[in-house]
C-alpha cells in the first residue's frame, strides 16, 4: 500500500481542527501543529488512528482519567499524553 504523505497530513490536520468540541479542536490542533512534520509515516498512521477516538475518551486519556476502553500505548499516544497545551495561545 502506497501512502501519499501529504494527503495523510492534510487529513490529520483537518480532523484535528474539526472535532466537535472547541476544547478538543484547540488541544488537538496545537498538538498536531507541533508534531506533524516531525513524525514518520508509521507515526502519522498512529496519529490518524488516535484521532479516530471520540473526544470524551481522548480528553480523559490526556488528563489521566478513566476511559471506556484501553487506548493503545505507543510513541504517538505518549507524545499526546505528555503534550503541554498552553491555553493562552
Amino acid at each position: 500500500m502506497d501512502i501519499n504523505i501529504d494527503q495523510l497530513k492534510k487529513k490529520i490536520i483537518y480532523r484535528s481542527n474539526y472535532r466537535g468540541t472547541k476544547e478538543m479542536d484547540k488541544l488537538l490542533s496545537a498538538f498536531t501543529n507541533k508534531y506533524i512534520n516531525k513524525l514518520n509515516e508509521l507515526d502519522l498512521i498512529k496519529l490518524e488512528k488516535l484521532l479516530d477516538i471520540d473526544d470524551n475518551n481522548l480528553y480523559n486519556f490526556y488528563n489521566n482519567l478513566e476511559t471506556d476502553f484501553k487506548i493503545k500505548e505507543n510513541n504517538v499516544s505518549s507524545l499526546f499524553k505528555n503534550f503541554k497545551y498552553n491555553k493562552e495561545k
